[in-house]
């Protein structure tokens, strides 16, 4: 019993080991990918929301089908008779999964704390030129329920004049669903047919790259400073590094069953 725990803790021990080692080898591709991400909000960053979120549709599915094929991949090289359904769930889960957290929740999280969406003031003088006349229009009929909205400590007047001036979590698989899902599936289904499809990780870091820039941009309502690069920067990087390393080689091999040496997994 005690050898047997003995070796238990030493296989841990062995993949803890391997998880650091890969986090610190795929640290500066992410520092060249997360160079790249800046360079793509310098060339889009006034193009307009509209435009980033279609970029977004574009990178984020298929960040989602690269990270469905590698994941589903990986654990069926290694679990080579588990069901069509086994690979199924683990696709999907950490595909989705993982691509939503880095390309939407962190890059959320990282603008909250950066103040990207809080317009400055120019933007905010000049939205009210515009509007001005439509609200002098309807004051007189919506004074009461504006009245009664502020008591209820509803929308203040400065949100219902600037729309978007909070960051917004945009959820991929849940409002681009008829793009995200299908990835998922078609990276499954390549990943069930051909598990040795031997594509590259830096291609995988690259497109999450792309897809949490575009995620920042559709929030960006302010200038971008020298000092805000350097903290979106931060952002990115960490939004990419340890979601796109957990998705590739951590979580496969959490279902994976085999006494067989994984040494070898990060070669995918």
């Amino acid at each position: 019993m005690w050898m047997l725990h003995l070796e238990r803790k030493t296989k841990m021990r062995q993949k803890l080991i391997r998880i650091l080692t890969e986090l610190k080898n795929h640290a500066p591709f992410t520092l060249f990918g997360t160079a790249t991400g800046l360079v793509c909000m310098l060339l889009f960053k006034n193009v307009g929301s509209d435009i980033n979120h279609r970029l977004f549709q574009v990178f984020h599915p298929g960040h989602v089908a690269l990270s469905a094929i590698v994941t589903a991949s990986l654990y069926k090289l290694y679990e080579s008779k588990a069901s069509f359904l086994k690979i199924l769930l683990v696709g999907y889960i950490g595909a989705i999964g993982v691509a939503t957290l880095s390309d939407c929740v962190l890059p959320f999280f990282g603008e909250s704390i950066l103040g990207v969406a809080i317009p400055v003031h120019a933007d905010l003088h000049e939205h009210d030129e515009v509007s001005i006349h439509n609200h002098e229009v309807e004051q007189d009929a919506h004074s009461h329920d504006e009245h009664v909205h502020d008591e209820n400590g509803s929308e203040s007047e400065l949100s219902r004049k600037t729309p978007g001036i909070r960051a917004r979590l945009h959820l991929g698989f849940i409002e681009d669903w008829y793009l995200v899902n299908p990835a998922a599936l078609f990276g499954i289904l390549i990943a069930y047919f051909w598990p040795r499809t031997r594509f590259p990780h830096a291609g995988h870091v690259l497109i999450s790259m792309w897809a949490s820039s575009f995620h920042v941009l559709m929030n960006t309502h302010r200038e971008l400073t020298t000092v805000m690069f350097i903290g979106i920067f931060v952002v990115l990087f960490i939004a990419v590094w340890l979601p796109c390393c957990i998705s590739d080689i951590v979580f496969p091999l959490l279902f994976v069953n085999s006494e067989r040496d994984l040494s070898d997994a990060h070669h995918h």
